[in-house]
């Protein structure tokens, strides 16, 4: 594993500001990230909806969308993956935050990318190798439109659940169990023809 103290957040220029863009920093500059779709978006909070239940009510940490980390690694890095998982473990409970602060200064257990028609391959592949070097211990990649979720419990050990599987939280969320149906609406073509068997009866 390639990891590195990070440098002093002094040396890191202010993270530019604006109210509909959000950036990450990534070798020595902060780098405008590609827009979300809408479906991303939703597919993403209501993921983290589904983890944070059941790691709150547990007790094993918190879930959020959205937050900027930053990575242990050669040239600072901070990322904005689309959700996160922290383990009371990496970050206790009663742990106060430093709320001025732009990024949270943690590598979380988990980390989520939900992925757009933006997003581009290598980039996405790219940051899953960051989170493992940092010490990620899991990433989920889903893909909206295709319904799918590549489950990376490292960089080559990869597995691909469909909507009639149970995502798991594996070592980086013990426990945790979700049937993908719970997150992807069934495709309308499924719904009518539910519809109309239900309709005409045996």
């Amino acid at each position: 594993m390639t990891t590195a103290t990070a440098p002093p957040l002094a040396e890191i220029p202010p993270m530019p500001q604006s109210a509909e863009v959000f950036y990450e920093f990534v070798d020595g500059r902060w780098v405008e990230m590609p827009p979300t779709s809408a479906y991303a978006s939703l597919i993403a909070s209501d993921l983290i909806t589904f983890l944070n239940g059941f790691v709150r009510v547990q007790g094993l940490g918190r879930a959020g969308v959205e937050i900027l980390i930053r990575l242990p690694l050669n040239g600072g890095h901070q990322r904005r993956p689309d959700g996160i998982y922290v383990s009371a473990q990496r970050w206790p409970l009663n742990r106060p935050f430093a709320e001025s602060a732009n990024a949270w200064d943690i590598v979380p257990d988990l980390a989520l990318e939900v992925v757009s028609p933006s997003d581009f391959a290598e980039d996405l592949l790219g940051k899953v190798e960051e989170y493992f070097q940092a010490g990620v211990r899991l990433v989920w990649v889903v893909y909206p439109r295709r319904r799918l979720v590549h489950v990376y419990e490292s960089l080559t050990h990869i597995r691909c659940l469909t909507r009639s599987d149970t995502l798991d939280g594996g070592a980086g969320v013990p426990g945790f169990q979700l049937p993908l149906a719970q997150l992807f609406p069934e495709p309308p073509a499924a719904a009518e023809d539910a519809d109309a068997a239900a309709s005409t009866g045996p």
